[in-house]
């Protein structure tokens, strides 16, 4: 396993107080105690790859099986916890600017990917060169520009397998414009009519290519968008619940309570109150919305979220479990 700094890092992603713009470090790094107690809420773009051991990883509350070879892709906002880990990695970090003016989309590569054969080798060998190559020439520009191309081309390879032929299908389109709309107005607004404005189309479309895509309404992918960023706080923070529904757009702690509970099927505060019992199986059902791609735009603007609590459609039963939950950030 390859750690740029032999000590553990102050906070999540970083192996320096000053975190640098790409860097490698080794899993225990990422931890917010030695034990995993809390999941970490992740602040910068990762790849974590498998290297000794078996275990599992929880990444927004979805449990991963890890064995040598096994990678990793985790996101800005995510909460990640490898309780009790009985594997190790080596942890490929970046600021989310890091590869700006580079032709590359980070976001290609999948969540989770078992390599194998001459792809397992190819990604071992270019993770460990630039781990080599963080520690020889992580500073000057010349460095820098090499670290940023060998993180490019590691990049490219992993998205090559992943060009599914039905992404040229309307409904595949506009599903994932909607997903990159939820992720950067959901804070403000819940209403399907605001997004279906936004991407130019009407809620009859946005709400079929939704169900086409995931078999819920785009009523629920909303819904369903916010509730996954409540448990995210609620399990990786200590902010007061009511202050958490506020941030999510709730001006009543009580709508807050009610939605969270149709959603998830537990309350905010039996939800936190697991947060440090091992995970029992999948806790939250949203299927995470594309991670952003770009700031807001104006789009969405403060003071036009919608509070209702149940929007419509039909109440869910939840899945109580422990999620475990923290003040790590990654």
């Amino acid at each position: 396993m390859v750690s740029t700094d032999p000590s553990p890092a102050p906070s999540i992603g970083t192996a320096s107080p000053v975190p640098d713009e790409i860097s490698t470090f080794a899993l225990a790094d990422l931890a917010g105690d030695p034990g995993w107690r809390r999941p970490v809420l992740v602040e910068r773009e990762l790849l974590i790859l498998t290297t000794r051991g078996h275990g599992d990883a929880e990444l927004d509350f979805h449990r991963l099986p890890c064995r040598p070879g096994t990678l990793l892709r985790v996101r800005v906002g995510q909460v990640l916890r490898c309780a009790g880990p009985q594997f190790d990695a080596t942890v490929v970090g970046w600021t989310t600017g890091a590869l700006d003016g580079l032709a590359v989309d980070p976001d290609a590569p999948q969540t989770w990917r078992q390599l194998a054969g001459e792809d397992e080798d190819a990604v071992i060998n270019e993770v460990s060169q630039l781990a080599v190559d963080c520690q020889r020439h992580g500073a000057g520009p010349a460095g820098r520009a090499l670290l940023r191309h060998q993180l490019a081309v590691l990049l490219l390879r992993l998205s090559l397998p992943g060009a599914p032929g039905s992404g040229h299908r309307p409904e595949v389109e506009t599903f994932q414009r909607f997903c990159r709309e939820v992720e950067h107005g959901y804070q403000v607004t819940r209403r399907v009519e605001d997004y279906a404005a936004a991407l130019g189309c009407s809620v009859r479309t946005l709400t079929r290519a939704c169900l086409a895509e995931t078999g819920r309404s785009a009523k629920q992918v909303i819904d369903e968008r916010v509730a996954l960023q409540a448990a995210r706080l609620l399990a990786a923070s200590d902010h007061p619940i009511a202050q958490i529904g506020r941030e999510l757009g709730f001006s009543e702690p009580t709508n807050f309570g009610r939605f969270f509970t149709r959603e998830i099927g537990v309350s905010p505060g039996a939800f936190r109150a697991a947060r440090d019992q091992p995970h029992a199986g999948r806790v939250v059902r949203p299927r995470p919305a594309l991670e952003p791609t770009g700031a807001n735009g104006g789009r969405f603007r403060s003071g036009t979220s919608a509070d209702p609590t149940n929007g419509g459609h039909a109440t869910r039963s939840g899945m109580p479990g422990g999620s475990g939950g923290g003040t790590g950030r990654a």
